[in-house]
């Protein structure tokens, strides 16, 4: 099957489902679209989204694809190897826990259509818009940390020594945070998962800077 990605190379959506092609092994054309000049706004994106969001993949025979979670489950169900979900049910429910702290607690409020909402309907600056990302980060990094520093489940990575779903999740944070100069340090264990996972060439192929649209 001939995948086609549309997606944005700094939308920190669209570098989980990079990962995730890249664990498959399954080929796909990148198609970048800039969303500062607001691309993703277009007749023809807006036909493959309604929502107007990144990312969207795109299947042989015309079916599109939204949001990266579900996207994921999707591409994990249909090609199993190698699996982003533990076999066991209570595994699986501690993986989607911590991908979720992610991915539905952190990363709707600090996105980038939230931030220019701030700047433009309540004033924000850049110095407002910063401390309100910064703050959202810690609400959730402060907890996961703690629940991988301490929960014997945690292995190399964030569940036993296979990256999974909450490791593509917590990739592609941290490099959203390199945004406004959050470094993982103040997570040590956050930050020796995202070494770990900066060393697997599935992970770095897919970081922003590494994308043929990166600015």
């Amino acid at each position: 099957m001939a995948f086609k990605l549309h997606n944005y190379f700094r939308s920190s959506t669209s570098t989980r489902l990079r990962i995730a092609l890249n664990l498959k092994g399954l080929e796909y054309e990148y198609i970048g679209y800039a969303l500062l000049r607001h691309e993703h706004k277009s007749a023809d994106f807006l036909a493959r989204n309604p929502a107007g969001l990144v990312p969207v993949l795109e299947l042989d025979g015309g079916t599109h694809l939204a949001q990266s979670l579900a996207i994921i489950e999707y591409l994990d169900e249909t090609r199993p190897e190698p699996p982003l979900l533990p076999a066991d049910p209570p595994g699986r429910a501690r993986v989607r826990a911590l991908g979720h702290m992610i991915a539905c607690d952190l990363h709707p409020l600090n996105n980038l259509r939230v931030l220019r909402h701030l700047e433009i309907s309540f004033g924000a600056d850049e110095r407002a818009r910063e401390g309100w990302f910064r703050h959202w980060v810690a609400e959730a990094f402060d907890p996961l940390e703690k629940i991988l520093a301490t929960d014997g489940k945690t292995g190399i990575f964030c569940h036993g020594d296979t990256p999974g779903l909450a490791d593509i999740c917590l990739y592609a944070q941290v490099w959203n945070n390199r945004r406004f100069d959050i470094a993982p340090d103040r997570w040590p264990t956050i930050a020796r998962i995202f070494d770990a996972l900066e060393r697997i060439d599935a992970f770095s192929a897919a970081a922003p800077p590494n994308q043929p649209d990166a600015g």
